[in-house]
């Protein structure tokens, strides 16, 4: 572990390792659940609730890098106008992602966030021939044309493009890739992220305490304080192990294991928060699965060559 923290070069895994695995199961387990705690703060304000996400988190990861005695990695990290760009980078993307899976499952559309994470390999497939001019094999385009055609399902449903699932996908997908580019070990990595986004969260708080319409001083209900100082530990120990999972992992592993979480999701969407799930959202999910299934078989294929 102090290996991969003290790197300060970009890690891409080029090799499965045991304890990527585990981290990833660890993680992929945790935000499966983590609609059942969002739905707890479902009350609050998006905006709020992210805003304790970032400031409960600095601690934490402090703490995981004073444990492993990186705290001397902190000033270097602010200095480098380099790092401080990307860092900027992907908290910018982070703030993005959270804020739209927090108003999902606050809103009543668990199951459209379960989409967005379900397509999320496909986007990053076509991310990376994009940005990376990688080029698509046939079993890529065949399940990214499903993809396509599962969302041109759900648009025609809804009367408009599913922006939930498009933007959960698109900003997780750049984040991942900015995230491995990071020249930093990962939990350096969001240390500087929080640190970052911890002045305005901050700023932000400060405000609605002020003006009376925050729930952290418990204005409104005792149980909110513990409820977002708990946002800290559901923010902080998932994405710690996702940025360990990532450096001890191939990409196309962790996209695979990917759809533990969405399957949790979903499976929570239909059975816990009763979510309406018609033959038309069937029809599309179908697809999706479709897709899912061509572009794991199709990357296994590529790996096995």
């Amino acid at each position: 572990m102090a290996a991969t923290d003290s790197a300060q070069k970009p890690v891409i895994g080029n090799e499965d390792t045991t304890a990527g695995f585990a981290y990833a199961t660890a993680v992929y387990l945790l935000w499966g659940a983590l609609p059942l705690y969002l739905k707890m703060v479902s009350h609050i304000p998006a905006m709020e609730v992210v805003a304790h996400r970032i400031i409960w988190s600095l601690p934490i990861a402090a703490a995981a890098l004073m444990l492993r005695g990186r705290l001397g990695d902190i000033w270097p990290m602010i200095r480098s106008p380099r790092k401080l760009a990307m860092g900027m980078l992907t908290a910018s993307l982070i703030t993005a992602n959270w804020l739209t899976y927090v108003y999902a499952i606050g809103s009543g559309h668990t199951v459209e966030a379960a989409l967005g994470y379900y397509i999320n390999p496909l986007i990053s497939v076509i991310i990376a021939a994009v940005v990376l001019k990688e080029r698509l094999k046939p079993g890529q385009m065949v399940a990214v044309g499903f993809a396509v055609v599962a969302v041109a399902i759900l648009a025609w449903d809804a009367g408009g493009l599913p922006w939930i699932s498009l933007t959960l996908a698109i900003t997780w997908g750049f984040y991942a890739l900015a995230r491995k580019a990071l020249p930093l070990g990962p939990n350096q990595g969001f240390f500087l992220e929080v640190l970052i986004l911890t002045v305005p969260a901050l700023g932000y708080v400060i405000y609605v305490e002020r003006v009376g319409i925050g729930h952290f001083l418990g204005a409104f209900d005792a149980n909110d304080t513990w409820l977002l100082m708990f946002a800290g530990v559901a923010t902080a120990v998932p994405l710690m192990l996702y940025a360990n999972a990532a450096k001890l992992l191939r990409l196309s592993t962790i996209g695979i294991m990917q759809y533990i979480a969405p399957s949790f999701v979903f499976l929570i969407a239909i059975f816990i928060f009763k979510e309406p799930f018609g033959s038309t959202k069937l029809i599309a999910f179908c697809f999706i699965w479709a897709a899912l299934v061509i572009y794991s078989v199709s990357m296994y294929r590529g790996r096995a060559r």
